[in-house]
């Protein structure tokens, strides 16, 4: 499977060019960069225009982007108007967020990606009817956006009421959008279970999140390496190879306060994960 890594790990930092330049160094072939505004302001044409240069003429990939969840600087403290949701039933102000999306898709016109990793509302969201003809509505419209520029968009399990695995799949034969899944192994196991969410979603995975918890909190642990994990890697990367040519194996991490070298732990990670066989 092909090493991607979510520039998550590092999502509290400007994305800038000696970022790229260590995840390049570190032997990680493609990247995911977190459309997050303090870290890649996707509203800042010079930021754009200055990752696409180097892009042109590096050997890492940008294999696809995750949709903004916020507006603000400060992972929407500046309070709830600063929360994208494609769930919003207000049309005015749900226009207002599927443009926000559509200036994260534009950079594709700079700086070609394969995929945008896409939200049905948020954490701890409830479902209800109206929400999903509002995603409906809304993903309609960024697909054929996100079609104009080379993109397609994925959906994520979350741990919602509106993006369980049986919900997504019931999303898809209700509206007939021809939309692919992102595999979340994290919020599997908060969810449903690995193996279940597996299951539903396999033939439509694109793209995974690979991440550890403790099966309550939505922690995005090194797999393998950080104490409180409760994800049974064995049997996850069993599964994951059943299908080996059908996505990457992405790393969804969160930075670790004191980690020294965390490039390196991102690699023993990838090359233990990857070392695994059930008995």
């Amino acid at each position: 499977m092909n090493r991607v890594l979510s520039t998550h790990l590092f999502v509290n930092h400007r994305l800038s060019i000696a970022w790229l330049n260590r995840v390049m160094q570190a032997g990680i072939p493609a990247v995911e960069i977190f459309c997050a505004r303090q870290h890649l302001d996707y509203r800042n044409r010079n930021q754009i225009t200055e990752l696409g240069h180097w892009f042109d003429d590096a050997d890492l990939k940008l294999h696809s982007m995750h949709s903004p969840m916020y507006t603000d600087e400060i992972w929407g403290r500046s309070g709830p108007h600063s929360i994208i949701t494609i769930t919003e039933p207000v049309k005015s102000q749900r226009l207002a967020m599927v443009d926000e999306i559509k200036r994260a898709l534009e950079i594709a016109e700079t700086i070609p990606f394969r995929y945008l990793i896409q939200h049905i509302g948020v954490s701890g969201e409830e479902y209800t009817e109206r929400k999903v003809d509002a995603a409906f509505s809304a993903l309609e419209e960024l697909s054929l956006f996100a079609r104009q520029r080379g993109v397609e968009i994925l959906l994520e399990n979350i741990p919602n009421e509106l993006s369980t695995a049986e919900r997504l799949r019931d999303f898809i034969e209700v509206t007939h959008l021809d939309l692919g899944f992102v595999f979340d192994v994290g919020h599997a196991n908060i969810g449903e279970g690995v193996d279940a969410a597996f299951e539903i979603m396999q033939e439509r995975i694109r793209s995974t999140h690979v991440h550890d918890n403790n099966g309550k909190e939505d922690k995005h642990l090194f797999p393998l390496a950080a104490e409180g994990g409760t994800v049974d890697w064995k049997r996850t990367m069993s599964l994951l190879r059943s299908r080996p040519k059908q996505y990457p194996l992405l790393l969804e991490l969160r930075e670790v306060e004191g980690m020294e070298h965390p490039l390196d732990r991102v690699s023993e990670v990838f090359d233990r994960l990857e070392s695994l066989r059930e008995d």
